[in-house]
């Protein structure tokens, strides 16, 4: 045991080969003994791919069954022995044998397509379609291994095509095959033609798609994947202008904070984004730099001038102690009713938990624009931004004075 500990001094740091190397009856010992840190087992199991011996597979299946069993451990063992055919019926029986261990559920779907369990199909291609990308990882190794067991055709025909995620398996299937997938630039999910133009390689299929397609978002999608294919921004303009230089129209949206959240947002905006809000992007001028530092300082004089009292503009990071994003926050006034405004760094805008705030006319008349409840209520459509694990469209106040930890 202390050999094996020796090749496993911390979290991250083990010798694969030197485990390699130690018999695997060692191993296995190790691995079914719970007194030892689960990290320790975990990489003890990675050690044993390709040399389980036989005697022993039943006690390692026990530890998979075993709710009791750290997580972490089942699924390094589902990876290991997840294409033993005598766990199918554990497998399949795991719903309703749920206990709640995060990442198992996935493991075990990926088990399932390693067996060649055409009914975990669905599942798995809804895993292979997840916006989390470990998610998608383990959707991808499921509906590999099923595919290898049954068949792409049988895999095809159980799905269907009536959801995106079966669409786009069905869009990986012919590309894999070195078929031409630049028809997937149509597909009416934006999540489907997103992931789809990331298969596109040929300029010139894309020209004459984007010359003849269906509709103006399969021609943005088609425009948009030719620019990172050729990083030619003049075709992207000219191809934009021709198609009437299409736009999301937010109502309550001018300008000015249009370009804003445009410029910052549209660089890493999710899967599901309109390709309106991407071309534009791209062909629209971004706005002037924000000087951040001479901003806040007009702001903390106004305050200090309007007798208020500010303390120095703090970091959103630092105000919630950790995480990051576009604003900075100034408190003010008396210490048992202090209040604070908040400082984008995107633009000269400012915003208070009371559009009545003392803090509110000496800002605006230091030239800072009062972002009060009805402005800041606008949902900016189109334009899906994560936010604490979700991925769809924020109102404006949150975009312009946006936190992430």
């Amino acid at each position: 045991m202390r050999k094996i500990e020796a090749l496993l001094p911390g979290v991250g740091r083990a010798d694969q080969a030197g485990l390699r190397a130690l018999a695997p009856e060692e191993l296995v010992r190790y691995v079914c003994g719970q007194r030892h840190a689960w990290w320790r087992r975990r990489d003890c199991v990675q050690a044993l791919d390709g040399r389980v011996p036989e005697r022993r597979v039943p006690e390692l299946v026990a530890r998979i069954r075993d709710p009791q069993e750290v997580t972490e451990v089942r699924i390094a063992l589902l990876d290991l022995l997840g294409d033993r055919p005598e766990l199918l019926p554990w497998l399949r029986d795991e719903e309703r044998q749920e206990d709640g261990a995060y990442g198992l559920r996935e493991a075990v779907l990926k088990a399932r397509g390693r067996l060649g369990d055409l009914t975990a199909a669905r599942e798995l291609a809804t895993l292979a379609f997840s916006p989390w990308q470990h998610h998608e990882a383990v959707g991808e190794a499921g509906l590999t291994g099923l595919v290898e067991r049954v068949g792409a055709a049988a895999v095809l025909a159980e799905l269907g095509d009536g959801r995106p995620e079966d669409r786009y398996f069905a869009i990986l299937t012919r590309y894999r095959a070195d078929q031409d997938v630049t028809d997937a630039l149509a597909d009416p999910d934006r999540s489907v033609a997103f992931r789809s133009h990331r298969l596109q390689s040929d300029p010139e299929r894309l020209r004459a798609f984007a010359a003849a397609a269906p509709t103006v978002e399969a021609a943005l999608w088609a425009a948009y994947t030719l620019h990172e294919l050729t990083d030619d921004l003049i075709e992207l303009r000219r191809l934009y202008s021709e198609l009437g230089s299409p736009r999301v129209e937010v109502q309550g949206l001018d300008e000015e904070l249009r370009r804003a959240v445009l410029h910052e947002y549209a660089p890493w905006c999710q899967v599901a984004t309109d390709p309106r809000w991407r071309v534009e992007a791209l062909c629209s001028p971004p706005p002037e730099p924000v000087d951040q530092e001479g901003q806040l300082a007009r702001a903390v004089a106004a305050l200090d001038a309007a007798g208020l009292s500010p303390r120095p503009p703090v970091h959103c990071g630092e105000d919630n102690q950790q995480g990051d994003g576009t604003y900075h926050v100034i408190r003010y006034g008396e210490e048992q009713s202090e209040e604070r405004v908040l400082v984008s760094t995107l633009g000269p805008f400012a915003t208070g938990e009371d559009d009545d705030c003392a803090a509110r006319p000496p800002l605006e008349a230091a030239g800072l624009r009062w972002i009060d409840g009805e402005t800041g209520s606008v949902m900016v459509t189109g334009l899906h931004v994560y936010y604490f694990g979700a991925r769809g469209p924020l109102a404006l106040d949150t975009l312009l004075f946006y936190w992430q930890d």
